[in-house]
């Protein structure tokens, strides 16, 4: 760490470091595009951002698992079935890379997991809210997922290389969840006027959410500019909610939908869609524990942690019962 590396320069009376020389030097190899890796010295700050953006999107692969998790055995048939627990596998896997990706912060994985089911820690709004038909399975493929890419595959790019890492395989596998969630929502608008219609209902309950999910405007995050001049976020919240607006818009027209925004209109000037305000409020509330679903969330993963813990304890006395034998083979030899 930062603070590491000046002691030890320091004491060794070796060289002289400072403050500002270390910090150019590290902006000069973000600049470079150079990746950070987890034994490079690093500033105290950019550690502490990368913690908690890495866990937090940890969490909320894996709590995105519970709004689509419910609907596995009432997909309306074994197709179905069989593709949405292979993308829920998925997000618990995804989890799994990126909890992988903190710990090499010197962040251990119990504390990671305790600040979130302590409600200390946080994750995506989206998933606060509920799941009430099966084209909302679809709605989240096509939407929340396809916000989530385009947040998503800049991080590629990430100055921190276990991130960065970590994100490309995680953008192709989103890719083929965005697929499958259009095409849940194709077949409703294909199908009969009702199902037309249940599709209509869940777009209508979810736009709204989706574009929260980029974050609060540019000039409301305290976290952005920093970010971006360490090469951890390349693309603004309100650049990325843009892009998604102007990619999603002639989908929905393709797919037949209305978007539940009346001031959605093409602006040639700006060579954008133009857009209405969002609900500030709402997304704070949310934020801050008060949506539909944060409790439940929260109590359904503290559940699935405490049903899962004889498994951990098994796990853990089987390993140190191999790891006995194989020191008393070694002592013996």
């Amino acid at each position: 760490m930062y603070t590491q590396a000046l002691d030890t320069a320091i004491n060794a009376n070796t060289t002289t470091v400072t403050v500002d020389s270390f910090q150019k030097t590290f902006l000069e190899r973000i600049a470079r595009d150079e990746k950070i890796e987890p034994q490079d010295a690093m500033p105290e700050a950019y550690r502490k951002t990368l913690v908690r953006q890495i866990s937090q999107h940890a969490h909320s692969e894996i709590v995105g698992m519970l709004p689509e998790g419910g609907w596995i055995t009432r997909a309306p048939s074994l197709k179905r079935k069989e593709i949405l627990l292979a993308k829920v596998q998925d997000e618990g896997g995804h989890g799994l890379y990126l909890y992988s990706a903190a710990e090499t912060l010197g962040v251990t994985r119990e504390s990671l997991v305790d600040a979130l089911h302590s409600g200390k820690a946080k994750y995506s709004s989206i998933f606060n809210y509920p799941t009430e038909s099966w084209a909302d399975i679809g709605i989240i493929g096509w939407l929340v997922d396809g916000a989530a890419i385009m947040n998503q595959v800049p991080l590629c790019r990430c100055s921190y290389g276990p991130y960065a890492r970590a994100m490309i395989r995680i953008c192709k596998e989103e890719s083929f969840h965005q697929r499958q969630g259009f095409d849940i929502v194709r077949s409703l608008c294909e199908g009969t006027p009702a199902q037309k219609a249940l599709a209509q209902d869940s777009v209508n309950r979810w736009w709204w959410p989706t574009l929260m999910m980029f974050g609060p405007h540019d000039s409301d995050s305290p976290n952005t500019e920093q970010a971006t001049d360490w090469g951890i976020k390349r693309i603004s919240n309100d650049d990325l909610r843009q892009k998604f607006v102007d990619v999603t818009v002639p989908q929905a027209k393709f797919l037949g939908l209305t978007l539940p925004d009346t001031a959605i209109a093409w602006n040639a000037e700006r060579g954008h869609y133009d857009f209405g305000k969002i609900d500030w409020d709402e997304f704070w509330r949310v934020v801050k524990g008060d949506g539909p679903c944060n409790a439940e969330r929260v109590a359904d993963r503290v559940t699935a942690f405490d049903d899962g813990r004889w498994v951990r304890e098994a796990d853990a006395a089987h390993a140190a019962k191999v790891a006995l034998r194989n020191a008393q083979v070694t002592a013996t030899v």
